[in-house]
Order: structure tokens, then C-alpha cells, then sequence
């Protein structure tokens, strides 16, 4: 009976699953493995966010192959080491696995090839799930990489996609490999209230059901921040319970300019993926140093724990700050609106709110968090580094009604918009009754000292 190990990473799926299909192939039998990984967790995953969701879809994963005959097998460890002792256990020949790109990854699977060749046993890497382009494939002459989203766009539009794989119909598992139990959300603490469900069934019905309903008016609407007409399927890519190369496949079948504009914003993704495999440094660093001395000391720290607690005193920011802390998600236009007040109007380190949104964010992975967040502060790709997003301006564009405020701020739903975003112009507005703090900042005085510091102005 020839045997093989499927390592599961960021692919928690069975639809559209490159190394299980080709395990399927070349094997009879499969030992679907999960490993977790203490170094993972030391590098910045175990948010319980996103260990929270990262078992749901474990659960999820293993009911599917259960459907199929399978199940799943969860070790905890050392990922190169608990895999070499899977194979021995289960006499496999091989292990399939997807292409990494982030520094971590191709570390791991670099010492993962190195083990098991030294067993006897071979490793196929197959190409990366969590993007619909790989890193690499598209490149400008005379670079590794695209560093304007652009002219990246229209020849990642034209890359021609394989069609998505099914999924199986059956899996084979050795009955000898023993597994441990699988974690539940139950088991994980501080986990945000509004948390979403995670794994494969629930992207699935995601992503079939905004399809129909929502994405004919995803291009005028996407940035309505009460409306929330977006996918909201940014942790499901992110843990690979949904394929990218499927969601852009659907969204073209499906046709018109919503679902256009919305393949455009999963080309982002494959964007920042490209500029991380190229530049993985950019993870910390500036990717484009504009040689900033961020504001820091006591007033600075004063300011960035009220930025975090949702507290302000701009409403459209601290509304977005506390969807963040209740959902662990936050609408990608709030996400822009309270970067740009933290790292422009405040003059604070990019580096700090991408470390707070870390600590948040169900979606939150290096490429994306790290790489928006300089995007927004003007040290990465922008074209247009010194611009500033003014707060009022976007909440009475974004949020005319008022009614995403009155949802996170509940404080100020006695006020109508546009009044609500701007309450300390409202003649007779009385703090003390509305509980509602101060500006920390006057966005004149901001925008003077953000200009001065990287302008020089």
C-alpha cells in the first residue's frame, strides 16, 4: 500500500487543493497532517483571533474528511520534526506541500526537504495557495517585482488561471497514525465578541451567497462603511479555507464591473505577496524610507492608547477602532481612514498600529497587514506618500448618514449626521452628557506637523 503526507499550512480546504490532488494521484492512501507549531505562534500568529478561527477550521476540515472516509491528523511540535515522524509511522514514500513566501516558510520547507531526503522519503512543492498568481510569475523587465500596483494589475489580469480543482470525492487515511485532539474555540480565551465563523463550508456559503446578492453593486458601494457591502472573505483567504484562484474565477463568470473590481481588490493581495517574497525585510522596514522621526514619549503614548481604545475624539476613527475589537475584522475603508489619522495626523510609527492590528485582526497576515499599513503611511508602494485621508472629510463621504458611528459609537446616537462627525462644532454639545472625549489632535495642527516633519515644509 503506498502512502503519502499531505502538510497542510495556509490551505485549509479541500476544494482546489494542489498537494492533496496530487497526493491522491500518485498514492493510495493519505495522511492529511496539521501541525501546530510553536515557532509559528513566536512569530506573531497565536492572536486568539485567529487561533479561535484557526480552529474552526480545523474542525471544519476534519468533518469534511470524515464525509470522504478521511480525517484529520493534528500533531503539535516542531513542523519539520512531527512530519518526519507521521511519515515514519505511516511508511510514506512522500510528503506534497504548498509553496511558502514568506521567509518563514521557505525556511521551514527548506529544512523539511533536507530531512526527509536524508530518510529516503521526497518532498513536492507545489505551487502557492494562498494567492491566484504566485509570487515571481509576473515580473517587470529588469526586476524581481512590481512596485506600483498598476501596471502589476493589467498583467496579473491577463495571466492565464488553471481551473480550480474539485474536491475529492474520497481519501484513504492509514488507521495506524494516531492524532491528537483538535482544537475547538471554546478553548481559546479573549477572543472578540463578533468573531466570525471559520472554515471551508462557511467561505464557501460566504462567497456563493455575496456572489448573487452583493456583487453586482460592489463597485459603487465597496466604500460605503454602513452599507458593508464587502465580501468580508479576507480571513478565509487568509487561513486558505477558500482558494483565490476560485474566487477569481467565480467573480469572472459571475461578470459586470462589481465583480470586476472586486477580482481587483484579490489582485491586491497577489500584489503585496510579490513585494514581500522580493523584499522580505519589508515586514519591519520601511520599504521606502522617507527618513521619518516619528513622535514618541509620553504624549505620543498618551495619544496612540486613545487611537486604541477607540477614544479619540473623531468619531469615523473610533467607530473603526472598536469594529475592530468586537468583530476582530474591520471594513477595509475604516482600516484606511484610522491608519492614515494614526501614522499622518498623529505622526506615530506605522509599526505601532501594525503591530495593534496583529494583535486583532482574524485576516491579519504579514504581506497585508505590513505592507497596507506602509502603503498608508507613505514608506511603501504609494505613488502619492505625502497624502493624508482628513477624517471628517471621509466619514461625511463614506458614512453621509451617520449611521456607522451610531453603531460603534452608540454615545453620539442622539446626533444626526453631518453633526455626529464633527460633534465638538455643535453649538452646545455637553461632553460630560455625551461621554465622548476631546480630539486629541486639531487636524490643522496635525496635517502642519505631519508636512513639516517629512516635507520639511
Amino acid at each position: 500500500m503506498t502512502v503519502s503526507v499531505v502538510l497542510f499550512t495556509s490551505d485549509l480546504r479541500l476544494h482546489d487543493h494542489p498537494p492533496l490532488k496530487g497526493a491522491l494521484e500518485e498514492t493510495e492512501e493519505v495522511v492529511p497532517l496539521f501541525v501546530r507549531d510553536p515557532a509559528v505562534d513566536r512569530a506573531g500568529f497565536a492572536a486568539p483571533n485567529r487561533l479561535a478561527f484557526l480552529a474552526d477550521c480545523l474542525v471544519d476540515l476534519d468533518r469534511s474528511l470524515r464525509e470522504r472516509g478521511g480525517r484529520l491528523v493534528v500533531r503539535t511540535g516542531d513542523t519539520v520534526a512531527e512530519t518526519i515522524a507521521v511519515v515514519r509511522q505511516a511508511q510514506a514514500d512522500e510528503v506534497h506541500v504548498a509553496a511558502g513566501y514568506t521567509t518563514f516558510a521557505q525556511r521551514r520547507e527548506e529544512r523539511l526537504r533536507q530531512v526527509l531526503e536524508a530518510d529516503g522519503c521526497r518532498l513536492y512543492v507545489h505551487d502557492a495557495v494562498t494567492t491566484a498568481v504566485p509570487p515571481g510569475d509576473v515580473t517587470p523587465q529588469g526586476s524581481d517585482h512590481y512596485a506600483v500596483f498598476t501596471p502589476y494589475y493589467r498583467r496579473w489580469a491577463a495571466q492565464p488561471l488553471r481551473a480550480p480543482y474539485p474536491a475529492p470525492r474520497a481519501v484513504r487515511v492509514p488507521p495506524a497514525v494516531r492524532s491528537e485532539e483538535i482544537p475547538v474555540r471554546a478553548s481559546v480565551r479573549a477572543v472578540s465578541e463578533g468573531l466570525a465563523a471559520g472554515g471551508e463550508s462557511a467561505a464557501r456559503k460566504r462567497l456563493t451567497s455575496w456572489l448573487s446578492r452583493h456583487a453586482d453593486a460592489y463597485q459603487e458601494g465597496h466604500d460605503d462603511l454602513a452599507g458593508d457591502a464587502t465580501s468580508r472573505l479576507s480571513p478565509y483567504l487568509h487561513f486558505g479555507a477558500l482558494s483565490p484562484v476560485e474566487a477569481v474565477h467565480r467573480a469572472r463568470v459571475r461578470g459586470g464591473p462589481g465583480a470586476e473590481a472586486f477580482v481587483r481588490q484579490l489582485c491586491w493581495r497577489d500584489f503585496h505577496g510579490q513585494v514581500l517574497a522580493a523584499r522580505p525585510e519589508t515586514a519591519a522596514q520601511d520599504y521606502r524610507s522617507r527618513h521619518d522621526h516619528w513622535r514618541r514619549g509620553a504624549d505620543a503614548r498618551a495619544d496612540l492608547q486613545a487611537w486604541r481604545e477607540g477614544r479619540t475624539g473623531y468619531p469615523i476613527v473610533d467607530a473603526a477602532m472598536r469594529q475592530l475589537a468586537h468583530e476582530g475584522w474591520m471594513h477595509n475603508r475604516g482600516r484606511m481612514i484610522a491608519a492614515s489619522f494614526l501614522t499622518k495626523t498623529l505622526y506615530i510609527d506605522w509599526r505601532e498600529g501594525a503591530r495593534h492590528f496583529l494583535g486583532l485582526l482574524v485576516d491579519g497576515d504579514i504581506a497585508n497587514n505590513q505592507l497596507n499599513w506602509q502603503w498608508v503611511a507613505g514608506t511603501g508602494t504609494d505613488t502619492r506618500p505625502n497624502r493624508v485621508l482628513n477624517p471628517v472629510r471621509q466619514a461625511l463621504r463614506y458614512d453621509p448618514e451617520g449611521r456607522y458611528v451610531h453603531r460603534w459609537v452608540p454615545e453620539l446616537a442622539g446626533l444626526k449626521a453631518p453633526a455626529v462627525h464633527e460633534p465638538w462644532n455643535l453649538a452646545g454639545f455637553d461632553r460630560a452628557l455625551y461621554d465622548y472625549p476631546e480630539p486629541v489632535v486639531d487636524l490643522a495642527d496635525g496635517l502642519a506637523r505631519f508636512r513639516h516633519a517629512r516635507e520639511g515644509a
